[in-house]
């Protein structure tokens, strides 16, 4: 007996670990490798021909893109070790951490500034990083902690809970809006009111929150927070004729480079727009725009369809696991991925206003590769425990 059941715990146990590597969601894996295949690929095609023409490294963006990913895969995968049931009890410092960050890019001698925000910190070797982007795990782990509470006892979140909840989101907000970081911020409200809507909270805050998004969008036009740069894009969306030189420029030239690809696209590496680099900010906000071109409608489906995947297997997650902390997490993540979609590529097709925010796992950037590659080791880490 004693040797069947010394048996049975090595097999047991060689179970556990081996369920530490291969216990993952794989179709949310795969759409994952996918979109970062096809980023790849992207980048590469929208920087190649105008470094090249210019006597400059045509990998160079390549080779920065791919340190990029591996470095976030580490992040995902480091994230999926620790139980994330565990981190609930590291909530704040978390938290913290991501507050002083966005302190530290307000400091005049630590920050710089990239299109009229002062939203980065330069690091050695010519990175930078962006706290805001990083910001939006702390705000989800944190919300998500406050508003399980409740329902751990089988009730619903109270009027202070959500209030505690709103505190916790409005202190590293008020530090992106003064950046400025507009696309950023709404990202974080979509999660956030999504979060509280989910959590059980009276529907009259739900209601009360959107209210609030409209009047303090308003107020801050007004009051001049928000910077002439962004309000021109935000012109330009209702009237692309009201900055031709700029954002208004930009607009045009993204519909052109997307409507030219019918239905298969130019072929990688072939698109004229992209490589007469008619698009600004190609490689990054406007990614979108070199797969419309290059990999025409076909292409671009097949991106619209991994994002679907993720956002399925990610809803799924959510709901089988029975832990109110992690659902609320993957609520969260699916919530931010699922506008920060939207707002980009609607944005390219002129279709949502210009916001300046990455498309996940696609554009080059290295904050917003990290931070959402986390998101992904949230969600994978939710799923290894709930099985």
């Amino acid at each position: 007996m004693s040797s069947q059941f010394s048996l049975r715990t090595r097999r047991n146990e060689f179970g556990q670990r081996r369920g530490l590597f291969t216990g993952f969601d794989h179709w949310l894996s795969g759409a994952v490798i996918g979109l970062l295949g096809l980023g790849v690929a992207l980048v590469y095609a929208s920087t190649r021909q105008w470094f090249a023409s210019n006597g400059l490294d045509p990998q160079y963006y390549l080779k920065r893109h791919i340190v990029n990913i591996i470095i976030g895969l580490l992040l995902a995968f480091g994230t999926t070790l620790i139980d994330y049931r565990l981190l609930r009890a590291y909530t704040p410092i978390v938290w913290g951490v991501g507050v002083i960050g966005l302190i530290i890019v307000l400091i005049p001698a630590l920050g710089s500034t990239v299109n009229g925000a002062r939203a980065w910190i330069s690091l050695p070797g010519g990175f930078q990083i962006q706290p805001a982007e990083l910001a939006k795990i702390s705000i989800i782990v944190g919300i998500a902690m406050i508003l399980a509470e409740k329902n751990d006892h089988n009730s619903y979140p109270s009027n202070t809970d959500v209030m505690k909840a709103l505190l916790v989101a409005a202190v590293p907000m008020l530090l992106i809006v003064s950046q400025p970081d507009l696309g950023t911020t709404i990202i974080i409200s979509a999660s956030v009111v999504t979060m509280i809507a989910v959590s059980g909270a009276p529907t009259r805050w739900v209601v009360g929150l959107l209210l609030l998004a409209l009047l303090g969008g308003f107020v801050a036009v007004k009051a001049g927070v928000v910077s002439d740069f962004q309000l021109k894009r935000l012109q330009s969306f209702v009237d692309p004729s009201a900055d031709p030189q700029q954002s208004g420029y930009q607009l045009r030239q993204a519909r052109i480079t997307i409507g030219s690809g019918g239905l298969i696209g130019k072929g990688l590496f072939n698109g004229p727009q992209t490589n007469g680099r008619f698009v600004p900010e190609q490689q990054t906000d406007f990614i979108f725009t070199v797969a419309g071109e290059e990999l025409g409608f076909l292409g671009s489906a097949l991106i619209l369809l991994f994002y679907s995947i993720i956002l399925v297997r990610a809803f799924t997650i959510a709901r089988r696991t029975q832990d109110y902390f992690g659902r609320l997490m993957c609520i969260g993540v699916i919530a931010w991925f699922a506008f920060q979609t939207f707002e980009n590529i609607g944005m390219t097709m002129g279709l949502m206003p210009m916001t300046g925010v990455p498309l996940p796992f696609i554009s080059y950037g290295g904050s917003s590769m990290f931070a959402t590659l986390i998101g992904i080791g949230l969600l994978q880490n939710v799923h290894l425990r709930s099985r």
